[in-house]
């Protein structure tokens, strides 16, 4: 039997934090006097490269909305950029969904920190599954077989808004996630990092990168980070892994090779948070009141969270003469899992003094493989230069999914023993996922006029996709065909400012059965337009936008449930975004949205809302550093996010209250050591992020202080 975990946690003096913040502030006023300022650490030369670290918060270049090295103004597309100091700064450590907490549009972590798992809402719609891309190719998942990234291996995490099945084949209409690797250096580089936070949880990390050998032809990167400790929830437990090693051979400047392993390990007890009821959550339980955030509604020796996966891949390029380049990107990846646990399921009565336990085992094992083989060129024809690229891809993915199930105890969750008899599990589901997609698609950026720009995109794609359900002893499956497109317009004044306006279809297909049998694609299209700025007088992107999303076949998932496809889901909505390195001491992220979700053809829902995500999202971040003085090297930090109002039920009967939520942080840097203190949740503000209907409902993450303590040698 496992102890209550608690004593382990530090309590750190938030108050003495923030007195000394306001103090430093003063001081920091008066330092701007002195004459040394802190040199940057140039990594891959003069310039950025759209997979290379981005220059404090302001990225212009990207490859998410074009395959290609693009200037992000000439996207027609909405393009959000998360570089590497930007996670640093905002003390991002353990998932790549705490990364895009301040980006417009998108909501992540619905239902509060889920370890084994990023949840992700791109303007309206669930890119946790068919959103997530690895260097733009898909990390396609289903169920429990999903693939995650830890963000210390990555140097960007860039969200495309809007369709992008047009380039990326099957993807989420409301927009996609794409995660760029650290690469290999031109510069020898040597970082090392350890921390620990308020609940005991400590991690420890390297990245080394470098040439091996005197004529700078191959050159290798290896990353690698361990941690482990508690959760903020009681029992909550974790030790997790990766590494990641890759060499890239350059022999001369036509031709480039990168290849690359990526390992990581999950051991956990999981928390059941995310899993709670709407009644003792959102709203008291007339018996028992609220649960407490961080109960463990389970029992921890029967809980059991493992997960191993691998990736290996390459990326080639090599140019010939005339100027096309060819362009092949390959990865396979292996996903062993297994997750037993105990959670709350509690369908029968809210309003009773207990809550009834479901358990389940399964034992997922997915394989995916992914590779995208594409040429481009630029030529000048006709009076207008024209970036060409023209490609193939190829997706494999299976997964052989084995649930053990049966409902377990009912608990008083406020007078509980977690010494819980195990119940006796039953066969529940066992089926084999299969979907095989091929796609060809071009693109065609045009310029011409002394400033507009015509991007035009067509695909098409042949899918395959079974599902062999074992129990029953059935297979289905469905063959489908599509065409999408893409056309954008935009004009690039000389002032910095480029409106834009495109229209887009898109078809993604989806793994797995539903009440119908086999899931069909969905399809739709989106029609944007906007305005980016790139202002001459300092360094920053501003970006405004409006959209309308019509979708087909939306699919209804909740965990426990089947899925099924309900009609048409509209998104419409207004962002803007503004991200700013004023100068060499101040630097801001600003932004807000607004999303209208609503059925459109969905019989007694139609005009209603979807559950999950909430209107309104709003956020700022703004950040200090001395760069002179006696407190030169001293920076500081602090940001709000705000979400609105969202619904729990497609019916919209049940609310969710709007939740305000502030981060803080402050770091010191001299002679290469960097000691940083973040504070999410500054307040320790207790609210409920998000539900997914009546029994799926997950608390915001509780106050959490992270130390953590650096040095590039």
């Amino acid at each position: 039997m496992g102890k209550r975990k608690g004593s382990f946690k530090i309590r750190l003096g938030l108050g003495a934090s923030v007195a000394l913040i306001g103090i430093c502030v003063g001081w920091a006023a008066e330092a701007q006097n002195a004459d040394t300022t802190l040199a940057p650490i140039v990594l891959q030369g003069e310039g950025e490269s759209a997979t290379g670290p981005v220059k404090g918060y302001v990225a212009k270049q990207s490859t998410t909305g074009s395959k290609t090295d693009t200037p992000i103004n000439e996207i027609p597309q909405s393009v959000s950029v998360v570089g590497a100091e930007e996670m640093a700064d905002r003390g991002v450590v353990d998932k790549v969904d705490q990364a895009l907490l301040y980006t417009p549009g998108v909501f992540s972590q619905p239902y509060g920190s889920d370890p084994d798992t990023d949840w992700i809402y791109v303007r309206g719609f669930n890119a946790s599954q068919t959103g997530l891309f690895l260097d733009n190719l898909a990390l396609t998942s289903h169920a429990f077989g999903n693939f995650q990234i830890d963000p210390f291996i990555l140097e960007r995490v860039e969200v495309l808004k809007g369709p992008a099945s047009v380039l990326l084949g099957g993807a989420n209409a409301g927009g996609v996630v794409n995660l760029v690797r650290k690469r290999p250096t031109d510069e020898q580089y040597f970082y090392t990092e350890l921390g620990i936070d308020s609940n005991g949880n400590g991690f420890g990390g390297f990245d080394i990168s470098g040439k091996l050998d005197e004529s700078g032809v191959v050159s290798y990167r290896l990353t690698g980070k361990l941690s482990g400790g508690d959760g903020y929830a009681d029992y909550q437990e974790d030790i997790r892994g990766v590494f990641m090693p890759q060499v890239t051979w350059q022999p001369d400047d036509a031709t480039s090779l990168n290849v690359y392993a990526y390992v990581s390990r999950l051991d956990q007890t999981h928390t059941t948070n995310g899993l709670l009821p709407y009644g003792g959550t959102v709203v008291s339980n007339p018996i028992f009141g609220k649960i407490d955030r961080d109960s463990f509604l389970s029992d921890p020796d029967f809980d059991i969270g493992r997960s191993t996966q691998a990736m290996i891949g390459y990326e080639f390029e090599h140019e010939f003469e005339g100027g096309w380049k060819f362009t092949q990107n390959l990865r396979y990846g292996h996903l062993d899992k297994r997750e037993r646990q105990m959670y709350p399921f509690d369908w029968l009565s809210q309003t009773d003094e207990v809550i009834q336990l479901y358990a389940d085992d399964v034992r997922s094992k997915a394989d995916s493989f992914n590779v995208d083989n594409r040429l481009e060129n630029e030529f000048d024809l006709g009076g207008a230069s024209h970036k060409v690229m023209a490609g193939i891809d190829y997706r494999y993915y299976r997964l052989d999914n084995d649930q053990l199930a049966a409902f377990g105890e009912s608990v008083n969750p406020d007078d509980m023993d977690n010494d819980l008899p195990f119940p006796t599990l039953v066969p529940s589901t066992h089926q084999i996922y299969t979907i095989n997609q091929v796609g060809a698609y071009l693109q065609d950026q045009i310029k011409f006029g002394d400033g507009w720009i015509i991007t035009l995109n067509g695909r098409f794609d042949y899918l395959d996709s079974e599902v062999d359900d074992r129990l029953a002893g059935t297979t289905s499956g469905l063959s489908d065909t599509a065409w999408s497109g893409r056309a954008g317009l935009a004009y690039e004044f000389d002032n910095g400012v480029t409106p834009y306006v495109s229209v887009s279809t898109f078809f993604s297909p989806l793994v797995g059965a539903g009440a119908d049998g086999a899931l069909k694609p969905e399809e739709g299209e989106q029609y944007e337009a906007g305005v980016k700025y790139e202002p001459t007088w300092f360094d920053g992107v501003l970006t405004a936008s409006v959209f309308q999303i019509d979708k087909q076949n939306f699919t209804l998932t909740a965990p426990g449930t089947t899925s099924r496809q309900v009609g048409e889901v509209r998104s419409r909505g207004v962002e803007f975004e503004g991200k700013v390195n004023l100068d060499e001491n101040w630097k801001a992220i600003a932004a807000a949205s607004y999303t209208d979700l609503e059925f459109t053809e969905n019989g007694i829902y139609t005009g209603n809302t979807p559950n999950v995500v909430p209107n309104v999202l709003a956020s700022l971040w703004l950040d200090y550093t001395v760069t002179q003085g006696p407190l030169e090297g001293l920076s500081l930090g602090a940001g709000v996010h705000y979400r609105g109002k969202s619904w729990a039920d497609e019916a919209n009967t049940l609310r969710v209250s709007d939740a305000t939520v502030f981060d803080a942080g402050i770091r010191y840097e001299k002679n290469d050591w960097k000691a940083s203190l973040n504070v999410t949740n500054l307040f320790d503000k207790e609210y409920v992020s998000g539900c997914n209907t009546d029994l799926f409902c997950g608390y915001g993450q509780a106050r959490t202080v992270t130390f953590k303590l650096s040095k590039v040698w």
